[in-house]
């Protein structure tokens, strides 16, 4: 998702505004209140990846379970099934990891940039 930067008629992505003055601020973390609001806001971040990727883990795990202990009548093709929800779940992890820690340290240039 992007927008169109109107000063210079670019498209840009939504979140490379946020080094200027799109409004949005530095995070306050001198107080606790900020602190536990930029943490809720830190969770927020590539919530969606991280819960079907997890899902996802869990699901190729039960299978690779199944297989292996003959449970359920599972044929050897739902161990395979099982990997790739396995290879699957551990990539969206890895990508909604990369995602938060993105957002992070643009916030916190945001903090640099207002301190300085």
């Amino acid at each position: 998702m992007g927008c169109t930067d109107q000063a210079k008629n670019t498209w840009v992505p939504a979140f490379a505004g946020m080094s200027g003055s799109r409004g949005v601020s530095a995070p306050d973390l001198e107080t606790s209140e900020g602190l536990a609001a930029y943490r809720a806001e830190l969770k927020a971040v590539a919530r969606w990846p991280r819960l079907i990727g997890f899902a996802a883990i869990v699901l190729g795990a039960a299978f690779v379970l199944g297989v292996s202990q003959r449970i359920g009548g599972l044929g050897p093709e739902a161990a395979i099934y099982g990997y790739g929800l396995l290879a699957a779940g551990w990539a969206l992890l890895i990508v909604a990891f990369l995602m938060r820690s993105r957002y992070h340290r643009r916030r916190m240039a945001l903090v640099k940039e207002s301190g300085s």
